[in-house]
């Protein structure tokens, strides 16, 4: 039972492994034997510590970046929601079916969620808020500028 319970155990993150996330945090594009140089080992070797941090969900995944005002959404939001009783699983089914809405998150306090929203126009922010004021109360900042991009989580003593 124990060499069960092994196998879908995380994989520990040794200095090899954190190295391996550091360098595909910086360029998750980089091909296998690529990254093997940048942490000086084999490529086979390289493949199989990769193939299992994704297969423990270390690695979730690899994502494209795009620029939202390229594609014609250049108004940003952050959107908290306080439901009204009964109401939370219907509103994150809604986030969940609702393409503008980029990120959903559960949080703590007075407000249950935290919605980043990307639309066209203002007016656009008006009608995606509707749909959700049926479920509770909503308060919303606009994303002026963004002096901190994104950025994948990795200790700064990696």
């Amino acid at each position: 039972m124990r060499a069960q319970a092994l196998e879908h155990e995380d994989p520990p993150l040794d200095a090899v492994n954190r190295r391996i996330l550091a360098v595909l945090s910086e360029n998750p594009r980089l091909t296998v034997s690529g990254l093997a140089r940048r942490v000086g080992m084999s490529a086979p070797a390289v493949r199989e510590r990769v193939n299992r941090l994704e297969e423990s969900g270390t690695i979730r995944g690899y994502r494209l970046d795009i620029d939202p005002a390229a594609i014609g959404l250049p108004i940003a939001a952050w959107v908290r929601i306080r439901p009204g009783p009964g109401q939370l699983p219907k509103i994150a089914d809604l986030a969940a079916n609702t393409p503008e809405v980029s990120e959903c998150h559960r949080i703590s306090g007075e407000d249950c969620f935290l919605l980043k929203v990307h639309v066209p126009a203002i007016q656009a922010l008006e009608e995606i808020l509707d749909r959700f004021l049926i479920h509770g109360q909503t308060t919303s900042s606009f994303i002026v500028s963004t002096p901190v991009r994104p950025r994948p989580v990795v200790g700064s003593d990696w």
